[in-house]
């Protein structure tokens, strides 16, 4: 019973070959044809020496080439590793040597950052670059055209067996820290990120349940915004792949763009990561969602970073006939439930018996005792962090023989098991013995008609140890609010010990290329505002 990624795959294109899997811009690619540039691709680097178990790191924007890159990898038992293309050389020099990259699918205009870190990362034996590429100077790295690669290559599927116990790794740069690897068998991925293959209902056994389920859903149309370099993007790629759906994919964000795709494509559901991409799109909804036929669209779904509750409530009003979901999850967990935000504005996950609040001896916390810890996911969970066997142990710890995933979210557990999330503990501000998570404040914030977006963190101060600071982007054609005015907004939201004290405006919030909050960022230019 192979629950193995690419046999997954495969299993889903012999069920379903002509529906289109996927589309991206100008490009549109059936299921099959998907397949057969995946064995293509992935020949041509079996050709060039990668073996299984190598890492293969993933350069690109979205893009079709992308999805044929990561599935060639796969396909040879070889680790696709994303890159996160914003960052800097430092950063990328990192995480080419973290990974043990044997390999690269660049897109051309990445290619002078590639060839900048090479020299650090010796492992890196051969690039695949998409599109053009500026002169740059490779060295001892073999180079070549994805296409020129591709062309000659067998379509046929004459690869070794595979097995669940594969690797898929995500990096992941969270809200601290470096970026780092998470290990995940393809059987516990299989189980934990894509519900089993069956997001509404109950789990496939394995990728020949899911080939026979495939042929009897009706054929959809999904879209996901956010970039494939994130582990909620994968997610939702690989269970629409599950669904036997249509996946349509943006190269960057443009709220007036996502509405002509939806239009054009007839797009039934869409991804999309947070605020960050919702309140933007709300308000080119708000705008100009008249000239548009949006009639197609049924769920707005956010992976990655939760909705605030006034932009759920902004896409309710404006599309009364769609369904506004929150998914809560990690890289390091999978998809871990729904979320939904209570009438007293708290986040609130419903009981599931592989999620669970622990306190820090890793201990259940009781229903009802009032009690904060964190929250842990057991069963399928990630082996740990590539290369980091300290973090491994203190993320993934095996607590009675059950490994464990325990994740920086801090909770408490209500009479009837609800979990009342409360915020990432890593960026939790002590203010004067109060703990204050920072989630609960840009909730608040983000109810003002002239905040666009907020990131807060903690200031050092003398006499509370930190005071609560705001980094806030006005809407456009609205001023920045002054701190009393903020302070008697979210005054009457939240308790007055969470109300910021000092508030910087900038022109642009630094988020994540998937939307996700830059918190050293946001300390960073609070403590130089001072």
């Amino acid at each position: 019973m192979s629950l193995n990624l690419a046999d997954l795959f495969e299993a889903i294109v012999d069920a379903v070959p002509e529906r289109t899997a996927i589309v991206c811009g100008d490009e549109r690619l059936t299921y099959r044809e998907l397949d057969a540039g995946s064995n293509r691709l992935a020949h041509h680097l079996a050709a060039a020496g990668v073996r299984a178990g190598d890492h293969v790191g993933l350069y690109m924007r979205n893009s079709t080439e992308y999805v044929e890159s990561l599935l060639a990898c796969l396909k040879i038992r070889a680790v696709p590793i994303n890159i996160n293309f914003r960052y800097v050389d430092a950063e990328l020099a990192y995480l080419f040597a973290n990974a043990e990259l044997v390999a690269v699918i660049a897109d051309g205009e990445f290619a002078g950052a590639t060839t900048a870190v090479l020299p650090r990362t010796p492992t890196v034996r051969h690039v695949v670059t998409v599109g053009p590429a500026a002169e740059a100077e490779w060295g001892e790295v073999s180079v070549v055209d994805f296409h020129k690669a591709t062309s000659g290559e067998s379509t046929e599927r004459d690869f070794p067996a595979r097995s669940d116990d594969d690797l898929f790794i995500i990096y992941t740069g969270g809200t601290t820290g470096l970026p780092k690897g998470v290990m995940w068998r393809h059987g516990d991925f299989f189980h934990a990120a894509l519900s089993g293959g069956n997001p509404y209902g109950e789990p496939h056994a394995d990728a020949a349940a899911v080939a026979t389920a495939v042929p009897h859903i009706p054929e959809m149309t999904w879209m996901l915004t956010a970039p494939l370099i994130h582990g909620a993007a994968m997610y939702s790629m690989f269970s629409a792949f599950c669904l036997g759906t249509a996946q349509v994919l943006v190269r960057g964000f443009d709220p007036l763009e996502v509405l002509a795709v939806i239009e054009r494509e007839r797009v039934m559901t869409m991804t999309v990561v947070g605020d960050a991409m919702a309140r933007p799109l709300a308000d080119a909804i708000a705008e100009h969602g008249s000239d548009y036929d949006l009639s197609s669209l049924f769920v707005v779904g956010s992976g990655g970073a939760l909705f605030s509750r006034t932009v759920r409530e902004q896409l309710s009003a404006l599309l009364p006939n769609v369904m506004v979901r929150d998914g809560f999850g990690s890289s390091e967990s999978g998809v871990d439930g729904d979320l939904a935000i209570g009438e007293d504005g708290s986040m609130r996950i419903a009981p599931k018996p592989t999620v669970r609040v622990v306190d820090e001896r890793l201990r259940p916390i009781e229903p009802g005792s009032g009690e904060i810890g964190y929250i842990a996911r057991a069963g399928h969970v990630p082996l740990g962090y590539w290369g980091d066997p300290e973090k491994t142990a203190a993320t993934f710890p095996v607590v009675d023989g059950v490994r464990m995933s325990v994740l920086g979210d801090m909770a408490r557990v209500e009479e009837d098991g609800t979990i009342v999330l409360l915020g990432r503990g890593s960026v939790c501000i002590n203010t004067g013995g109060e703990k204050v998570f920072p989630e609960e404040v840009e909730m608040a914030m983000k109810s003002h008609p002239a905040v666009m977006d907020v990131l807060v963190a903690g200031v050092e101060d003398e006499r509370y140890g930190q005071r609560v600071g705001a980094v806030v982007q006005p809407r456009e054609g609205h001023e920045l609010p002054g701190v009393d005015e903020l302070a008697d907004h979210v005054a009457g939201l939240i308790a007055r010990y969470k109300v910021p004290r000092m508030v910087v405006g900038v022109d642009r919030i630094v988020r994540s290329p998937a939307g996700k909050a830059d918190y050293r960022w946001a300390k960073a230019t609070l403590e130089s505002a001072r």
